[in-house]
């Protein structure tokens, strides 16, 4: 196929599966550059009706390729040296410029195929094939040695040559970021000869890609990853602008690859000095800052309880005492109840009265109510999920998310777990929730959102249940071992609704569970519920209903 013929590039491969390896012709057939197919027509291939045509050619075709004389690579900033040294050879026009490179690849010593490079076009076409050559530029440094690099083209491969001035070996691959793994895999013997193998892929996404899968395949703790600065897509690129200074930086620094989530320790000193500070804020009883030393951003905080122990009112409780204490934006996302009902809650707490009954609300004039509002809804700092229930589980994460990131919402409070649950097309419970545990906890380490989950327990066995006040362990935590596991706190409320003595009913035991940051559980504080004012207020042991402030 001649170049001039070439119509498009960068196109995905429908056999192999590349991105970007193949080009088509003018006639509509196309050839990969990735895995050497050619199509008859490659629309058709695409669409599954694969056809591949018969490519008969001499064996010598290649040998007419290789033409032109040794010169500098005036467009590439290539000395006439560097280009003779991998026997690059170039092709001028009629006034002067060069108009072609062309690329020897080599079987042992024996060149065997070669890559024509048009320089005004970019496009390339191979005489030859690439079956059984090796990387460019291997048959240069066959002895092994200390330092290799290796770059996604040819001209990269010269150009750090180039900058290193001809110190240390340098090669590419040959079919670009989709074919790297094959090609290295095709050399292995070679790379793993050095005792440095240091990758310096092009600075983009594939390029990227690529070279952690090229590290993945070579002796652990031998391969390096070059990170080249930003606005350089690669290592000619830096040679044209003369940056040899920031290329050699960027390659001494060069980071040993390893496996994502493995890392060597002591690199990681400087980190662990200046770490950032995690500012706690305090919570709004006493009890629970001696247990937790306050609540933290980047945390995943649960609570729980029995039906009807008080989760709804510790929740408004804590949402109320953020906004009005805070400068962060709070989102709320109440599956069980509907925007009404949440905004009435937060309202009551701040009249220190019970204004979500209509008994109450009534004793308010609009203006009063009004003022009510504005105190604690303010402009663009609350957000609350508008729908009664969950519709789709992706849906909620998509607000969840939303809230987060496009409201800048750096509290979220999510009521409750098992309305969650019941969306999910799981079967199994136990497995549902611990798939909705990890996206959770994965939305909380991406973000540093802090995040309050409700949760509910599990029937408890014997004649009590946790109406009746029983202590609350993890093990009573319905479902999945993941919410215990995935939380950075579990906070439990405990309270025996059906005792006769009226405090003592309306009293909540909170207990620490789980501690991550402290490791401090147990008894936390008693919260006092005054069934006037709807208000939960710490009590100590000395104090009882008549000496609550409210």
């Amino acid at each position: 196929m001649e170049e001039s013929n070439w119509d498009k590039h960068n196109l995905p491969c429908p056999k192999c599966g590349g991105s970007d390896p193949v080009s088509t012709n003018k006639d509509g057939s196309g050839y990969c550059f990735s895995c050497e197919s050619h199509f008859k027509n490659y629309q058709d291939s695409l669409d599954g009706n694969i056809v591949e045509m018969s490519m008969h050619k001499e064996p010598t075709t290649f040998l007419n390729s290789y033409t032109g004389v040794f010169g500098d690579l005036t467009d590439r900033k290539i000395s006439e040296a560097v280009a003779k040294k991998y026997a690059v050879r170039v092709v001028y026009n009629s006034a002067g410029q060069v108009q072609k490179h062309i690329y020897p690849y080599y079987n042992s010593n024996e060149i065997v195929s070669t890559k024509t490079r048009t320089v005004s076009t970019k496009g390339f076409t191979v005489d030859g094939g690439y079956e059984g050559t090796g990387l460019f530029g291997e048959q240069l440094f066959g002895g092994g040695g200390k330092y290799l690099t290796i770059t996604e083209g040819e001209c990269d491969a010269m150009a750090v040559y180039e900058i290193f001035d001809k110190k240390w070996a340098s090669v590419s691959i040959k079919r670009g970021a989709q074919g790297a793994v094959r090609d290295i895999r095709d050399s292995i013997e070679f790379v793993e000869s050095f005792d440095n193998v240091i990758i310096c892929f092009d600075n983009d996404k594939h390029g990227r890609e690529a070279a952690r899968k090229v590290a993945r395949i070579i002796k652990p703790g031998k391969a390096k990853i070059v990170s080249l600065p930003q606005g350089f897509k690669d290592a000619n690129a830096m040679l044209e602008q003369g940056q040899y200074a920031q290329f050699t930086k960027a390659w001494w620094e060069a980071k040993t690859y390893t496996p994502s989530g493995i890392m060597e320790l002591s690199s990681a000193k400087d980190k662990w000095l200046e770490r950032e500070t995690k500012e706690s804020i305090a919570y709004p009883w006493e009890g629970l800052n001696k247990k937790l030393y306050g609540m933290r951003k980047g945390e995943l905080v649960t609570l729980t309880g029995g039906t009807g122990l008080g989760k709804s009112s510790v929740t408004r409780e804590l949402t109320h005492y953020l906004i009005k204490n805070t400068e962060d934006n709070v989102g709320i996302i109440a599956l069980e109840e509907n925007w009404l009902r949440t905004a009435d809650g937060l309202v009551s707490i701040e009249a220190n009265d019970r204004l979500y009954l209509e008994e109450k609300r009534k004793n308010y004039t609009d203006e009063q109510l009004t003022e009510l509002f504005d105190r604690v809804i303010q402009k663009d700092k609350v957000f609350i999920h508008a729908h009664l229930g969950a519709t789709d589980i992706d849906e909620i994460f998509s607000k969840l998310r939303y809230m987060i990131v496009g409201c800048e919402c750096d509290w979220v409070i999510v009521d409750h777990l098992h309305m969650l649950v019941n969306q999910l097309t799981e079967f199994d419970e136990r497995r549902g929730i611990d798939n909705l545990m990890n996206r959770l906890r994965s939305l909380v380490e991406e973000t540093g959102v802090g995040m309050f989950l409700v949760t509910h327990l599990r029937r408890a066995a014997g004649e009590r249940g946790h109406e009746q006040g029983i202590e609350v362990s993890l093990s009573h935590l319905r479902g999945s071992q993941g919410i215990s596991q995935l939380s950075d706190c579990v906070i439990a409320l405990e309270r025996n609704q059906q005792a006769e003595d009226e405090q003592e009913a309306n009293t909540t035991t909170v207990r620490v569970l789980k501690s991550r940051y402290t490791g401090d559980t147990g008894k936390a504080c008693s919260l006092l519920y005054n069934t006037n004012t709807g208000r939960m207020s710490e009590l100590t042991d000395e104090e009882t209903l008549d000496d609550l402030p409210f």
